[in-house]
């Protein structure tokens, strides 16, 4: 569409149904704040200007908004005077001159680019607003889109509607679309005339009507529309967009066999033919590449993994752990900041931090890459092909060479040459009938403990 927009974004709530220290947008759903939500939809729309309307925590809605390729101006909304208020806020932005000015929320992260280009398309067609509606069996409450020959002629809240008009289920989401070149002479014309006393948006539809002009309706799936106003509207969105986000993956070619028992981030890249098993939670910034398999149990956060790896069961992978192609890291290991070679293998209950593992290196049950000294973090080094015995620890800084052995049990503190096995334990000694001496001793202390009791 080659129509000039620009997107206002109403974000400027209290927010004292949510009952939280910080502001309702900012709330997350799949790990992005719900006004980062909105920006990504405004901003896959086509819309390049947005002007958000700010009021509790600004700074950090400004920032949680920012997105690439769009150009963001805030405003202060420093009275809560109602909608059409709230949108005149913007008015340096709105006398800027767009053919388009769509007014939309920064807590209705489930709306997508549809809709937008469907209100858009009414304007371009001569429409001077374009309501944005949905049908529901759930109609109480919400404000209703009363049509008449193709044209909305009014919005009837709940309270002042008549019976009949309280059977209409076309319902109110908020979002509008208005003529730009309009928009700063109707917006004025809103007056707040009623018992709240307050300046409400959808008198503008009426005001319309009342100048000739024409307003419209156009229709969205009302789980779009979905806003939030509390704890429990939010896990309602998280459920809604985790179901639409795994019914797309799904589509793509990916597997799930429990898949409402996946919970994904807003940026999760799942290829072709990956597996991912039951009780999956991804967290931002993971992707996984065609035919890899995600394990029961398993947590990803800002990692990569690779075309034919293998990540669990129970398995925890943090930012920074990248596992090249046929890889693995099994039941109850750890991986963070750390390069996994290429058919690498960190079978159990192991931690690697801050590491390079090269390919086909073997790590045993136990290991842990002791990366931390209490002030600094340091790296170990392991080379290709290398084998770290069972229940090892690596002292960091270190490095092990290529093809190099550690036999289990050992804390290696100096670096190991490649192709030599490195020893770092103490010698066994065996104590012919110690343990049968001291066995005795423990019943006895047992029985002595039983009689003065």
């Amino acid at each position: 569409m080659s129509r000039t927009c620009l997107a206002v974004i109403l974000a400027a709530g209290d927010s004292t149904r949510m009952k939280s220290s910080m502001s309702k947008v900012l709330h997350p759903v799949a790990g992005l704040p719900m006004i980062g939500h909105v920006m990504r939809t405004v901003a896959s729309a086509g819309i390049a200007d947005v002007a958000l309307v700010l009021g509790r925590d600004a700074d950090a809605v400004a920032k949680a908004a920012a997105v690439e390729g769009v150009n963001g101006r805030t405003f202060l909304q420093t009275e809560r005077l109602g909608t059409g208020h709230a949108v005149l806020s913007a008015r340096a932005a709105i006398a800027d001159g767009f053919d388009d000015v769509l007014v939309t929320y920064g807590d209705a992260p489930l709306v997508t680019a549809g809709p937008f280009a469907a209100a858009r398309a009414q304007l371009a067609a001569g429409a001077d607003v374009a309501v944005i509606g949905f049908h529901t069996d759930r109609p109480t409450g919400y404000g209703r889109l009363l049509v008449e020959n193709g044209q909305l002629v009014a919005i009837r809240e709940e309270k002042d509607a008549t019976d009949e008009e309280r059977k209409v289920t076309w319902c109110n989401s908020g979002i509008m679309a208005i003529n730009g070149r309009k928009a700063l002479q109707l917006l004025e014309k809103i007056d707040n005339g009623n018992a709240k006393g307050e300046y409400y948006l959808t008198d503008l539809v009426e005001i319309v009507r009342a100048g000739g002009g024409r307003a419209v309706a156009v229709d969205a799936p009302e789980a779009e529309m979905a806003g939030c106003n509390n704890r429990a509207e939010l896990a309602v969105l998280e459920r809604l967009w985790q179901e639409r986000r795994r019914h797309d993956v799904m589509l793509s070619g990916v597997t799930m066999i429990a898949p409402e028992t996946v919970f994904l981030a807003y940026d999760t890249e799942l290829g072709q033919d990956t597996i991912i098993e039951p009780n999956v939670v991804f967290g931002p910034g993971v992707t996984v590449e065609s035919g890899a398999v995600i394990h029961a149990f398993s947590h990803l956060e800002g990692a990569h993994v690779s075309s034919g790896a293998t990540v669990g069961p129970f398995a925890r992978l943090r930012p920074g752990a990248n596992l090249a192609a046929q890889s693995k890291v099994g039941n109850f290991c750890e991986v963070k900041k750390a390069e996994i070679g290429e058919g690498a293998k960190i079978n159990h209950l192991t931690y690697i931090g801050d590491a390079i593992v090269g390919a086909h290196t073997n790590i045993g049950a136990g290991t842990i890459t002791c990366n931390y000294d209490g002030i600094n973090k340091h790296v170990t080094q392991i080379g290709a092909n290398a084998f770290i015995g069972s229940n090892s620890s690596l002292i960091a800084p270190v490095s092990i060479g290529d093809g190099a052995y550690v036999g289990s049990g050992s804390v290696i503190t100096e670096d190991v040459p490649a192709d030599a096995l490195a020893l770092g334990r103490g010698r066994q000694e065996n104590k012919p009938e110690r343990a049968k001496v001291i066995r005795e001793r423990a019943l006895a202390f047992k029985a002595a403990k039983k009689t003065k009791g």
